[in-house]
């Protein structure tokens, strides 16, 4: 029998109106979700609304799992962690950490005097542009930090350069190289072209990055349509690597697998990106734990934008590393 509230409080108005608003659900899979009944969903929407909780995004501190939140700064060293509510019952990985990372970055706007941020690209900024407010930073620069691949068009280099350029207000810079080089190309002699060599001064005076990441699997649209053909996962994996930053494929400490690989990347160099102020990344799913663990531990991500359901998967592997190593 679903239980019955003595009072809702603004953490359950948040997490309901999270799950109604950004991750689209009924009201009848929400009650049934958290085990009450669809009226106190409904009077809790109604709360939101009069109070002025629900404008186009969820304006309460309570939308954050704090408690997870501090576990993971503890845990991988992070200087902060937005963990955001996941639909547990259809899974996405990038819909409510895109909205996440819109909310949050709308905050380091409002809060920071960021003159230039770099992006990255896949379905999770993508996810946030679409979830952003209007705004206007006509001084603000958006830059992309990342070749591109010939096909994900909306998720690629341009456009999510472009597409956050627009919902901010600001202007952008767009990196207009693949993200491989092919076989036998020197990629000093590519990079001397003017327009390159400009665009990766800029790189130097970036105040934060958005990154993603992923694993090496089918799931990575990089694996899938964006490695050489000479390129295998079964060579990666072989070598070490567990996922990819900007195209740079790491193990498990954080380490690169291949300098054959980075030197064909036309991408930030991962030093580089290691002296940013802000190195941002938004990313979830089982299948990029991993990944994510490791990015955090080389010293790739201050602030980690994530799901409720990857947060927990992170500290369960922290925590089992933790009572290996006091064994």
């Amino acid at each position: 029998m679903a239980r019955e509230p003595i009072e809702d409080g603004e953490a359950f108005i948040t997490e309901v109106c999270w799950h109604y608003f950004v991750n689209e659900m009924t009201q009848a899979e929400i009650a049934r979700m958290l085990d009450v009944t669809r009226l106190r969903v409904n009077q809790a929407i109604q709360r939101a609304k009069a109070l002025g909780l629900v404008k186009i995004q969820i304006d309460s501190p309570f939308v954050a799992r704090i408690e997870l939140q501090e576990k993971l700064k503890q845990g991988l060293g992070l200087v902060r962690a937005v963990v955001t509510p996941a639909n547990k019952t259809d899974y996405d990985f990038h819909r409510p950490v895109g909205a996440a990372l819109a909310a949050h970055l709308t905050e380091r706007l409002r809060a920071a005097n960021w003159r230039s941020f770099g992006v990255s690209w896949g379905l999770s900024l993508d996810s946030a542009i679409r979830k952003l407010q209007r705004q206007s930073h006509p001084d603000l620069e958006v830059v992309s930090i990342l070749g591109g691949t010939a096909q994900g068009s909306t998720f690629n280099s341009f456009g999510i350069a472009s597409g956050f350029a627009d919902a901010l207000g600001a202007h952008y810079s767009i990196l207009t190289a693949p993200i491989y080089l092919s076989e036998g190309i020197d990629r000093e002699l590519f990079l001397s072209q003017y327009a390159l060599k400009e665009h990766f001064k800029k790189f130097d005076t970036l105040d934060a990055v958005l990154l993603t990441c992923s694993n090496v699997s089918a799931k990575s649209f990089l694996v899938s349509h964006g490695l050489p053909k000479e390129l295998t996962p079964e060579a990666l994996i072989e070598a070490g690597a567990i996922g990819d930053v900007l195209g740079q494929f790491l193990d498990k400490d954080g380490n690169s697998v291949s300098h054959e690989v980075d030197d064909r990347t036309i991408g930030m160099p991962l030093d580089l990106v290691r002296t940013i102020p802000e190195k941002i990344m938004a990313a979830a799913g089982p299948h990029k734990v991993d990944i994510i663990r490791a990015a955090c531990r080389c010293g790739l991500v201050d602030t980690l934008v994530t799901d409720d359901v990857t947060a927990q998967l992170l500290l369960d592997g922290t925590e089992q590393s933790s009572t290996r190593a006091a064994q």
